[in-house]
């Protein structure tokens, strides 16, 4: 074994994440992330949150839209309880090691497993020729944004589980190629009533910007009006909630609204069950709108104040990616060196 290999690191606990800057927040990227990173800051661990704008280009982006949807984010981020002086927040494009070390995990992961990816074949298609390089790649660059930072734990959404795994096989190839326990096993944090918030027209969809109902999804940029016009049409179905959970199994629309009460109220979906079952959706459905109103309203006018002062937020994104170089190109270097390469600074 080398000198530069021949101590075991410590991997102290560390959390990292990221949302694309894909424009039109939902109630899902609530949900599903933001309000649970906010949180996270309270657990006394390092938290380091990155809006990834280098894996929105692996398809094409307006330039401008790119730098409206990557404010907008971080103004999110920021209305939702993000304190920047208690967790390093940037935008991944400023730190290069992100890109450096991702080439390198290129040449360690195989084309075999990036093409089981099931975002790749969700993506891609049948048009696979056509899709781009980086879309192939993706997994790869997801794993050095995590890796990069020696991360222990992934908040994600269960959809992105796959990516933490395929993480995890990447890091442990590389210790084995290079006989060194240089890279952690991230472990992925999926939890909470709603981490996965379904579309109001379809309980079987997962909330999306891209459908194209607006009437499916509840945008965080909603006034009060907009949110509970929303829920009061939300799909569902003739019978009351049930009892018992076991009433929703069949029952996806029902399932859904129980579950986003149950998250915005911090509680459960047993509890909500408790409360209201056997109610009637003409009285469930105003309950949970005064509760999505309450709730998101003061999110939706801090993201326009913060949106009001782009200067600032992008003052907060730079110093992010100060903190975040810090973290990152020490451990940059250290895989160099693992791997043979000269380095003379």
């Amino acid at each position: 074994m080398t000198e530069a290999t021949s101590a075991a690191p410590a991997f102290s606990p560390r959390v990292f994440s990221g949302i694309q800057p894909s424009g039109n927040l939902t109630l899902g990227n609530y949900l599903g992330a933001l309000r649970r990173f906010a949180k996270m800051q309270d657990q006394g661990i390092e938290t380091i949150y990155c809006i990834v704008d280098m894996h929105a280009i692996t398809v094409w982006q307006d330039p401008a839209k790119l730098k409206q949807a990557t404010r907008e984010l971080a103004a999110a981020y920021l209305a939702c309880g993000l304190d920047p002086s208690r967790s390093i927040l940037f935008n991944q494009s400023q730190v290069p090691a992100h890109a450096q070390l991702a080439w390198i995990f290129n040449c360690v992961a195989r084309m075999g497993w990036m093409k089981r990816m099931t975002q790749w074949k969700d993506k891609a298609g049948k048009n696979s020729e056509n899709a781009s390089l980086g879309l192939l790649a993706y997994p790869a660059l997801m794993a050095a944004d995590i890796l990069v930072y020696h991360a222990t734990h992934v908040p994600v959404g269960e959809d992105q589980k796959q990516h933490v795994e395929l993480t995890r096989d990447i890091a442990a190839k590389f210790n084995n190629d290079f006989d060194t326990p240089f890279f952690p096993s991230p472990e992925p944090i999926i939890e909470g009533a709603a981490t996965r918030v379904m579309s109001l027209r379809d309980g079987t969809r997962k909330m999306s910007k891209s459908d194209p109902s607006d009437m499916s999804r509840i945008n965080l940029t909603d006034d009060a009006d907009a949110i509970a016009q929303k829920i009061r049409k939300a799909r569902t179905d003739p019978e009351p909630l049930p009892s018992d959970l076991e009433g929703l199994k069949e029952r996806p629309e029902a399932r859904n609204l129980v579950n986003i009460y149950a998250a915005l109220a911090d509680t459960t979906p047993e509890a909500v069950i408790a409360e209201h079952g056997g109610q009637p959706f003409s009285a469930f459905k105003p309950a949970l709108a005064d509760l999505a109103v309450a709730h998101l309203s003061p999110i939706t006018s801090k993201m326009s104040d913060y949106l009001g002062d782009v200067s600032e937020i992008d003052r907060v994104l730079g110093d992010g990616a100060d903190r975040a170089h810090a973290i990152a190109d020490p451990i940059v270097a250290q895989t160099r060196d693992i791997i043979g390469m000269v380095r003379s600074r």
